[in-house]
């Protein structure tokens, strides 16, 4: 049984009914647990979109939570990049998602977070 956040409070009961998969996915983005993780999933898998590729290299999408995108940036000076650029990528962001609902972004810099570099010593693929 999944034990992800928020599906014990699902109110649905177990049946062997053959159901259609439209009306099980309708079901599901009915449902918060579910649903507010659709936005940051569509933000991630389009991100270069969203950032320009340079850019995206040295960030990503962290979370989205009551309309604020936090972007989670490798070192300061490309936090401060990502900051000057914060009303663009929160209209670029709304575009990719089909709505307004990217209301602020929020930029961190996390020196622990590599962007798409690999660690020091390690080898490449």
């Amino acid at each position: 049984m999944p034990h992800a956040k928020g599906f014990a409070k699902r109110g649905d009961h177990r049946s062997h009914d053959v159901v259609p998969l439209g009306e099980v996915v309708d079901r599901l983005m009915a449902e918060e647990a579910f649903s507010r993780g659709i936005p940051i999933a569509t933000l991630a898998s389009q991100w270069t979109g969203v950032m320009g590729e340079r850019l995206a290299a040295e960030t990503e999408p962290r979370s989205f939570d009551d309309g604020v995108l936090t972007v989670r940036a490798t070192n300061g000076p490309w936090g401060a990049q990502a900051r000057f650029l914060a009303e663009q990528i929160r209209l670029n962001a709304n575009e990719v998602i089909g709505s307004d609902a990217v209301r602020a972004v929020r930029i961190v810099v996390d020196p622990g977070f590599l962007g798409g570099r690999k660690p020091a010593g390690q080898q490449p693929d």
